[in-house]
């Protein structure tokens, strides 16, 4: 799994020219699933997105987690985070998990994300496409791939 996550200000995603949810102060996560990845990597990942310590404490110093801030949480689906883009210029998406591999775990990391930060998260429509308005707070934006746990 791979993710992009941006600290916000606020964050919108619209389906249709229909807002399908909203957020305040918080974190912003477009979540990519490859077709090798497993609960494993929903476990994983769903717990440095909640422990990431990337919101400013007293002093300023990015030493606080979004559960710490109060801060809520977005999750898009984003197939195309697995682009490869190694020959010509029209990417290829092999490694991007089908939709019936890619859901069930997409609705298991929006649950997962749920039960860690205490609030619901939630989310964009899997599959769809959508619009997503944000305003990066800082900016601040953290890229993690399950596959890479050093």
């Amino acid at each position: 799994m791979r993710v992009v996550i941006q600290r916000v200000r606020e964050c919108a995603v619209y389906v249709d020219a229909s807002c399908r949810a909203r957020i305040g102060p918080g974190l912003m996560v477009l979540l990519g699933v490859a077709v090798d990845d497993t609960e494993e990597d929903v476990e994983w990942l769903c717990g440095k997105i909640a422990r990431l310590r990337i919101f400013p404490d007293a002093e300023g110093a990015m030493n606080l987690d979004v559960t710490q801030v109060h801060g809520e949480v977005l999750l898009v689906s984003q197939f195309t985070l697995y682009a490869d883009t190694a020959r010509g210029n029209r990417p290829s998406f092999i490694r991007a998990a089908r939709p019936e591999q890619a859901m069930p775990l997409y609705q298991r990391a929006q649950q997962r994300l749920t039960e860690l930060v205490g609030r619901p998260v939630p989310t964009g429509e899997f599959g769809a496409h959508m619009q997503v308005e944000l305003a990066n707070d800082g900016p601040v934006t953290i890229i993690i791939d399950s596959k890479d746990r050093e």
